[in-house]
């Protein structure tokens, strides 16, 4: 065999990861494998814990999304406990989620990936990053780092703490909405809005254009999508049904309790992550680039795939635009920045219907809670993909047994065949160059891990 070529770490993500990329003599591509340490203590750490303390713990799973985790969990124990939720607590925890949407899409498309397309893939490496962006274009770097400042502090504001939340509870939200909290939001939230109708023109007219054999090639593979979906098939990030569609655009949907018969996990003797697959094809798993078996997508490409529609018009219009180019399901790996910046839009519309309905600011936000026995799925919408929190508790409450599928990891499998795909296309006779490897990175960062 040849050599192996290791980039590492994988640079501009939100992690750790190595891409060992394996040539064989001839110096063609035989395989290439995203490496990452994925630790999963946290199944272990919370059995025997009281389950509603869990809520709190599991978000230090994730620093950039721990209202997903904190949501998430809390809709699996209220499910453990049958607990009611009033209104205004599902619509609160709905908006915190919203909210913190809209910050993780300001970061992923600016700070992240945008090195890559507005300084040039093929930039100095030392110069590839936010800092260099702000050299360049200090107008929208600045305009940048003050929307996603707007948009943490309106968090913490309300809720307390933005980075490992406890507003949310078993039984509903911890405080109410009151009119001053809710007329500054809607101040913070307009602004945002229009920064999001920007950005999604900026990137349509000055950034996509230019990159047009890059989104059509860089990664690209055809896989299944998975997603949540309203009843009426409709977009949603909170609630719904999960839909698991086939890469010719069929799909089933079904409950969150019914996750273990549609979903399996699968393990890989060279990784420490679990790669969940698609049982419910009855195909079994496989990671071979010509003919992959079991392989979906999750993240923001997969939801606006297996969403018939955004309520929202903005986000719509853009939805028609974007299937009007690229057809439905789309499979191009670099769309997911698109559909990244249709979500921004989605989550800013979202946001601003919450906060203008008139049941938001119910005081009533919570219910008593009886602990017991019981098994409970919760299910969110994660930036990285959909989240499942699947707890049984004892007669005391307490957890004993959970299960985890973070949304990073849906797109494990796939991200290993976009990398093999990208190194493959990029790699001939063994020649390398820092631009060239920056695109094997590319087709890794899209997914947002």
């Amino acid at each position: 065999m040849g050599r192996v070529i290791n980039i590492q770490p994988v640079t501009r993500i939100e992690g750790h990861a190595r891409i060992a990329i394996h040539l064989n003599d001839d110096g063609g591509v035989a395989d290439t494998r995203v490496h990452v340490m994925g630790m999963r203590g946290f199944e272990k750490f919370i059995e025997g814990r009281p389950a509603e303390e869990v809520p709190k713990i599991v978000t230090r799973i994730c620093g950039i999304c721990p209202w997903m985790h904190h949501l998430a969990s809390n809709k699996a124990v209220d499910a453990c406990f049958e607990a009611i939720i009033p209104p205004a607590g599902h619509k609160l925890r709905e908006l915190v989620q919203s909210m913190a949407y809209i910050n993780d899409k300001i970061l992923h498309f600016f700070f992240l990936a945008a090195p890559d397309f507005v300084l040039g893939p093929d930039s100095d490496y030392s110069v590839r990053n936010v800092i260099g962006i702000a050299q360049q274009a200090p107008d929208l770097a600045k305009q940048v780092v003050q929307m996603r400042y707007r948009g943490q502090m309106m968090i913490e504001r309300f809720a307390g703490k933005v980075i490992h939340p406890v507003a949310a509870v078993a039984g509903g939200f911890s405080k109410p909405l009151t009119e001053t909290d809710r007329k500054d939001l809607l101040t913070e939230c307009r602004a945002l809005l229009e920064f999001a109708k920007y950005a999604m023109e900026l990137a349509k007219t000055q950034i996509f254009p230019k990159y047009e054999w890059e989104v059509e090639n860089l990664g690209a593979i055809t896989s299944g999508f998975l997603g949540t979906v309203r009843p009426d098939g409709s977009f949603t990030l909170y609630d719904g049904k999960l839909r698991l569609m086939k890469p010719n655009g069929t799909f089933q949907d079904f409950t969150y309790q019914e996750y273990t018969h549609y979903l399996g996990e699968h393990i890989e003797p060279w990784s420490y992550v679990k790669f969940p697959y698609a049982k419910a094809w009855q195909e079994g798993f496989s990671m071979d680039l010509k003919a992959p078996k079991g392989v979906y997508r999750a993240n923001t490409l997969a939801r606006i795939n297996v969403a018939d529609f955004f309520h929202t018009p903005l986000a719509q219009a853009e939805l028609e635009e974007f299937r009007a180019k690229f057809g439905r399901p789309a499979q191009s790996t670099l769309l997911y920045h698109w559909a990244r910046l249709i979500e921004l839009l989605y989550a800013c519309e979202r946001s601003l219907e919450l906060l203008e309905d008139p049941e938001i600011t119910d005081p009533h936000v919570r219910n008593e809670v009886v602990p017991g026995a019981g098994r409970g799925v919760g299910c969110v919408e994660a930036p990285r993909g959909t989240l499942i929190h699947d707890y049984s508790t004892d007669e005391k409450g307490c957890i004993a047994r959970a299960n985890l599928i973070v949304g990073t990891t849906h797109n494990i499998a796939p991200m290993n065949l976009s990398a093999h795909q990208a190194a493959d296309l990029l790699i001939k006779d063994g020649q390398i160059n820092q631009g060239l490897l920056n695109r094997v990175e590319m087709a890794v960062r899209a997914y947002d891990p």
